[in-house]
């Protein structure tokens, strides 16, 4: 299959920049999957479009401040450092820039207020990667410095400065493990009243959590959608949620993913049977069309871009033609697309 099977036409406009007003305040648009017309609704309305006994499914994972911004030391030159994933013992995999000057050895300092973060490149690696070593002079947690000086990073179509209400609102109200740097953005929508409606009208919530990394940005380059590959990222399920999961499919009750996050977990789960075993690790599962659905029957997303492979996994579960044709539809009907955008519902 070609990856221009999956692009289409978006005006900048339809990017939206910053969340709604409200949280929750979105529009969704419901997409059946047997063929039904297109209906427009509020995400408010999702209880009324699930059915009791129908099991949600989300991607717990919380944001961290993971883009840094300082100094080199002493020549005092600007630096960014973008925080990927830990290593341990207080290093990490980061994007750093500019990268020619950040050779091993370089030191840099990362400040804002009282707290301070120094860092020493340690390894160089390919793609502007480096591995850093951080500490703070006073010997105190560099978790806690990085949430006190770090700033959110925001994907790179949103086109401003991130600002101190993105804390709250790039990050689910659900958020539990810290350890993503983009946020699992079909969660964004949810508000405490919602998932309390959802609870009343008989929907079960369970939690997964994965990890999202840098690879969620990840173009695809190239021509056949088989020749690609998605960065691993870590994932946990427990027993708690793997029993729910057995018991959903036992019974015939639906399982709905809330993300693309979710979806990739929920499909790397090895079954036995009709049982779901817990696990943990790292998954780089790439879901496109022709992908055989274990585990998830729907699917709640926002809009993605062009030629993604998240428009690709979308596309999977709703089936190429009905999916391109719903985001065609959703242009026209001035639908607000990506991270801080509107959801569409595929049942």
């Amino acid at each position: 299959m070609d990856v221009a099977d999956f692009d289409f036409d978006l005006p900048d406009e339809l990017i939206a920049q910053d969340p709604p007003p409200e949280r929750g305040g979105s529009r969704l648009l419901a997409v059946p999957r047997d063929g039904a017309p297109l209906r427009d609704a509020r995400f408010a309305d999702l209880p009324e479009l699930l059915a009791p006994g129908d099991v949600l499914v989300v991607n717990d994972t919380r944001v961290y401040p993971a883009r840094l911004l300082g100094h080199r030391v002493p020549s005092g030159g600007a630096v960014e450092c973008l925080l990927l994933e830990s290593s341990g013992a207080d290093t990490w995999l980061a994007l750093v820039h500019p990268g020619q000057k950040l050779k091993p050895g370089a030191r840099v300092r990362f400040e804002a207020g009282a707290s301070v973060i120094d860092g020493e490149i340690l390894d160089y690696h390919f793609h502007g990667r480096r591995t850093v070593r951080l500490w703070r002079p006073d010997g105190g947690s560099v978790d806690d410095a990085v949430d006190a000086v770090g700033h959110i990073p925001l994907p790179p179509y949103i086109h401003r400065a991130d600002a101190a209400s993105d804390r709250e609102r790039y990050q689910t109200v659900y958020a539990r493990a810290r350890g993503s740097i983009a946020a699992p953005t079909a969660g964004l929508h949810f508000t405490p009243a919602i998932l309390q409606a959802l609870n009343a009208r008989g929907v079960q919530m369970v939690t997964v959590t994965l990890h999202v990394g840098y690879g969620t940005f990840k173009p695809v380059r190239v021509e056949r959608v088989e020749e690609h590959s998605v960065d691993p990222e870590p994932f946990e399920v427990t027993a708690e949620t793997a029993a729910v999961l057995t018991e959903a499919r036992q019974s015939g009750r639906r399982v709905i993913a809330v993300g693309t996050t979710t979806t990739r977990v929920l499909e790397s789960l090895e079954l036995e049977g009709a049982r779901v075993r817990p696990g943990h690790g790292r998954t780089g599962l790439f879901i496109h069309p022709g992908h055989e659905f274990r585990i998830v029957q729907g699917l709640i997303t926002n809009f993605h871009l062009p030629k993604s492979s998240l428009l690709m996994l979308v596309s999977a579960l709703g089936g190429r033609d009905r999916v391109m044709a719903a985001y065609r539809e959703a242009v026209t009907r001035r639908y607000r697309f990506y991270s801080y955008g509107d959801a569409m519902i595929l049942l």
